[in-house]
């Protein structure tokens, strides 16, 4: 017996905004007049994916409220500058600022991210405090620490990556990618991998079904990932945090044992106001693999009473990685 279909709960409309030069995309689940008191909550997607990523979330918010998530520049339906060599941590971030200015000028979001979403999420909540309210993570851990000795191999890694054409993997059909999706997370079930695909890639003049972002995001990063850069920005996070992690995430699995337990954890003893959720029965891609679990502990966290004065900003550095 095959699977039914995976129907939406609350479809969301397309917007697109002019933003630094760019035409950005954005999936909007308009909240209605019940929701028009709640914060809005702002969703930040992971590397190499998309906004309609978090459709499944969104279907299990019991509470209504504004849900935007935008397609980062370069990744589904958002355009990247046109030729880009690289991809820039900074710029998402500039992103963000100007989306917040344009759709949300006086008020502060609620902000959600996932990986690298969730990594943005933190850094901007540091930079900009007074812009969110409460921050939800779902395993932006950072990226593995980098060390200056690294930065004449990786620069020289990037000037041959530019002599390169970049190409992404694309698939004979929709149903091939619906079974790769399913391969890389046997969580995913088949009526979501099946909604998710076509959205996650794109059909091309030859008509196969590539990926839907830049290839460019293929390219090595010639900028160091500078951990300490990364806390004096966490450490200013003025909004309660909550972590959001699946028990069965495989921290050396997923970093390719660049990152242990134990790095992440003093990493984040430097968030001033951190409460933790983990996910049993799901892994990196927690959303899809438990989305009304997620969607529970995120609205039970986004409803609480508000907490009392945050923790002065400052304090002594945190401990070295090792």
């Amino acid at each position: 017996m095959h699977e039914s279909a995976y129907a939406e709960r609350r479809p969301a409309r397309d917007l697109i905004l002019p933003l630094r030069g760019l035409r950005l995309h954005l999936r909007v689940w308009d909240g209605g007049p019940e929701g028009a008191a709640a914060p809005p909550l702002v969703l930040l997607h992971g590397w190499m994916d998309v906004a309609a990523s978090f459709q499944f979330l969104v279907d299990a918010l019991a509470a209504p409220r504004t849900v935007v998530a935008p397609d980062a520049r370069g990744f589904g339906q958002s355009a990247g500058p046109p030729g880009t060599d690289a991809y820039w941590i900074p710029d998402y971030l500039g992103d963000l600022d100007a989306l917040l200015d344009a759709l949300f000028p006086d008020r502060p979001v609620d902000l959600l991210g996932h990986s690298m979403g969730g990594n943005v999420a933190m850094l901007y909540a540091g930079v900009r405090p007074a812009r969110v309210r409460r921050l939800v993570n779902l395993e932006g851990f950072g990226l593995a620490a980098a060390v200056a000795d690294q930065a004449p191999a990786r620069y020289a890694a990037w000037l041959d990556a530019l002599k390169t054409p970049q190409r992404l993997r694309d698939y004979a059909s929709v149903e091939e990618v619906a079974e790769r999706l399913r391969r890389h997370n046997p969580r995913l079930t088949a009526a979501r991998a099946a909604w998710l695909a076509p959205h996650w890639t794109r059909r091309g003049a030859d008509g196969r079904w590539m990926v839907n972002g830049d290839p460019a995001h293929k390219r090595p990063n010639p900028v160091l990932y500078r951990v300490d850069e990364a806390l004096a920005c966490w450490r200013r996070i003025a909004a309660p945090v909550l972590w959001v992690e699946g028990r069965q995430t495989d921290l050396g699995r997923l970093w390719g044992g660049r990152f242990s337990r134990e790095v992440f954890e003093r990493r984040m003893a430097v968030v001033p106001q951190l409460e933790r959720a983990p996910i049993d029965d799901a892994g990196h891609m927690l959303h899809h693999d438990q989305p009304e679990r997620v969607a529970e502990v995120v609205e039970r966290f986004l409803s609480a009473p508000e907490p009392g004065p945050a923790p002065a900003i400052g304090g002594d550095p945190a401990a070295p990685e090792g």
